[in-house]
């Protein structure tokens, strides 16, 4: 069974969080595209679509979207005064340079090294890796979003990735349902909990070992 809206939210919510003021960031789809609908309609931000545009504004409202503008991943979006178009090469250009300051991504397998798995699960067809490899090792700061567990229910956080790696290490933060987590000298450090779970059940759901921040942050939106 997938995430109701209100827990996808809750994701975004946080992961929107860690802008500020001026950044150029870069959202991927599923999850991430949620990001823009929780910041401050003040606070002056840039996102970037590897299909070409800087200035993604929210998630348009049903009906008045426009056809001719998308995400990557092909959703409407809506753009903020200043955004700007260009082709697919420039804007991998800009990815390339190191001008991305954050990428947020969605995985289905992060290591607790900060191993990044988010693009093929083998004998599945899928469009291709799309912009996840170059973003994960050029932005200058890499956030994961995803459910702690796949519908099966195994975690998704693990010792070592077992589906085919986007990208080695480069992953600084993750992002799930339940707990927050950093990746700090290639190790995971738990940081904050989403209510209502503990330590403990984190602790069941997680298939690989972590450190505890020596304070943990109980989130409640």
């Amino acid at each position: 069974m997938g995430m109701g809206i209100d827990e996808r939210n809750q994701m975004a919510k946080r992961a929107a969080e860690e802008i500020t003021e001026g950044m150029a960031v870069n959202l991927g789809i599923g999850i991430p595209s949620l990001v823009p609908n929780h910041l401050p309609s003040e606070l002056l931000v840039m996102f970037h679509a590897e299909n070409g545009i800087l200035g993604i504004g929210g998630t348009p409202l049903k009906g008045s979207e426009d056809e001719n503008l998308c995400n990557a991943g092909g959703l409407p979006v809506s753009v903020v005064p200043g955004a700007s178009y260009c082709d697919s090469a420039t804007a991998f250009g800009m990815i390339r340079s190191g001008k991305i300051d954050m990428t947020i991504l969605g995985s289905l397998q992060v290591s607790q090294t900060g191993d990044l798995a988010n693009w093929i699960v083998p004998g599945k067809k899928v469009p291709g890796m799309g912009g996840a490899m170059e973003l994960s090792q050029k932005a200058k700061k890499v956030i994961v979003l995803m459910k702690h567990t796949d519908k099966h229910g195994q975690s998704k956080l693990l010792e070592k990735c077992t589906l085919p790696l986007t990208s080695g290490a480069c992953v600084d933060m993750v992002i799930t349902n339940m707990a927050v987590f950093e990746i700090k000298d290639r190790s995971l450090v738990l940081t904050e909990l989403f209510s209502p779970y503990s330590i403990e059940e984190v602790t069941e759901k997680t298939d690989c070992g972590f450190l505890s921040a020596s304070k943990i942050r109980k989130i409640e939106y």
